[in-house]
């Protein structure tokens, strides 16, 4: 007897294209950009407390952080002119439309602030553009995500409920950690609450992407090779750094490791995912087995209600010849 055949691959090949964008430049692109976004909406945080040491490294961070951003993503282009040509059109349908003109406006807001706080001039501006880049900020932490989910690599499309609950809890992981680690602890109030809360929200939405991809059936690409090990990293300074935060946040050494262990993981969860979906992408079985899997669900939801029309049919028929007849 010959066991009924299982194809899984066409021999062997992939059956979608892996990605080509380079590393680090485009996981270091998510992670910077998504720094940067929350940092802008610490600083207007800190700033409407009065909190302006906090205020002014929030800002210096979400400047540098979007500039090296932008760079990245250059880098992986080629040329500026690639990104400019992007600015021709504006889709609203298009991730990377929405993330271009995004970043178009964000970054000039998130420089004059920048600048206004550390020189002390033209304050009302720089508090307009701190509102600015507060209010634009959330859009370039979040965008990343759709512009993953919204591809057809299979551990990234898998995850398109979750991934963007994991961006945006993991920038603000990290920029919350970035402020407990260079700001006084008695000035760094409002980055402990948002590290501590990220961190949370960031542990959360990992489990519950890892339970969806896990019933996709691409859970095996977050959780083996390279990705899986970053993955486990991620996981463990992130709850390393959220206890001590938590705990003994207060202290001006135990707030910078926090810091620096949340940061870490928060770029750690960034490399992690985008291996994953290369992981994803070169190996057939994830696109071949969960579209037989879905196929096969379907085919026994449908059968229930198919099962009687070929009887149903027979007697339509059979009614037909009568009235020929």
């Amino acid at each position: 007897m010959v066991p009924p055949a299982e194809f899984t691959s066409y021999y062997g090949r992939p059956v979608i294209k892996e990605v080509v964008w380079g590393v680090p430049d485009v996981p270091g692109y998510l992670f910077l950009g998504g720094l940067a976004g929350a940092s802008s909406l610490l600083a207007a945080s800190a700033e409407l407390t009065g909190r302006h040491e906090l205020a002014r490294t929030a800002k210096t961070a979400a400047v540098g952080a979007i500039s090296l951003s932008a760079l990245a993503l250059v880098q992986d282009l080629g040329r500026p002119a690639r990104f400019i040509n992007m600015l021709r059109v504006f889709k609203p349908t298009s991730p990377m439309s929405i993330g271009s003109w995004l970043l178009t406006a964000y970054g000039p807001a998130a420089g004059v602030a920048a600048a206004s706080a550390l020189t002390g001039r033209v304050p009302r501006i720089g508090r307009a553009a701190t509102a600015a880049a507060a209010m634009v900020g959330p859009g370039v932490a979040s965008y990343t995500a759709a512009l993953l989910a919204d591809t057809a690599v299979p551990a990234w499309h898998d995850a398109h409920r979750e991934l963007p609950y994991l961006f945006v809890s993991s920038a603000a992981t990290a920029a919350g950690g970035l402020g407990l680690a260079l700001v006084r602890p008695e000035h760094a109030g409002p980055a402990r609450n948002l590290a501590v809360a990220g961190a949370s929200a960031e542990l959360v939405a990992r489990n519950l992407l890892i339970r969806r991809v896990r019933r996709a059936g691409t859970v095996e690409a977050y959780q083996s090779g390279r990705a899986g090990h970053l993955m486990a990293a991620a996981e463990v300074l992130g709850v390393s750094g959220l206890s001590i935060a938590a705990t003994l946040g207060r202290n001006r050494v135990a707030a910078a490791l926090a810091g620096t262990a949340l940061v870490a993981s928060s770029a750690l969860t960034r490399f992690g995912v985008f291996y994953a979906g290369r992981i994803s992408a070169r190996d057939p079985k994830y696109t071949v087995v969960p579209q037989r899997d879905r196929l096969r669900r379907q085919d026994q939801a449908e059968s229930p209600a198919d099962a009687g029309l070929p009887a149903a049919g027979l007697v339509g028929q059979h009614g037909l010849l009568q009235c020929l007849g």
